[in-house]
């Protein structure tokens, strides 16, 4: 027989909120799931897309150039978190900033019944939706 444990009060300041949004709903019948991505140094990463639904990500490792429509670019580091609401939203980029190390970030997605969790955009609507980007500023 094994004497139970002293509880602890350690869960009482053991969470960091890193992040909180207000998503859009979500439909009856999404599932989510949990990926983890990396790229290597330099890697432009996955070419403009959209989700079905929100998507909430964390950068474990390096640093990520992230960029959304609506959007200024922005680098996301290790320790810091992104989302983005999915829909009709253009993912631009979420590659790489760093040519000397890699980038690890995970990111959980809510997938819309029915729909892929993610859909490259052509380059025609890349074209008619370029007034939509916001542009890089210059230093």
């Amino acid at each position: 027989m094994t004497t139970p444990k002293q509880r602890s009060n350690a869960w009482q300041t053991a969470a960091t909120v890193l992040q909180e949004a207000t998503p859009p709903d979500v439909a009856a019948g999404s599932h989510a799931m949990t990926i983890a991505v990396e790229f290597p140094p330099g890697d432009p990463g996955t070419p403009p897309h959209r989700h079905s639904g929100p998507a909430f990500g964390y950068v474990l490792e390096g640093e990520m150039l992230f960029e959304l429509e609506g959007e200024a670019p922005r680098v996301v580091k290790a320790g810091e978190t992104f989302w983005e609401p999915g829909g009709d939203v253009i993912h631009y980029s979420d590659g790489n900033a760093r040519d000397d190390v890699k980038v690890r970030f995970l990111v959980t997605m809510l997938c819309a019944p029915g729909q892929p969790m993610l859909t490259h955009v052509e380059d025609d609507e890349l074209i008619s939706r370029r007034d939509r980007r916001v542009p890089v500023a210059k230093s």
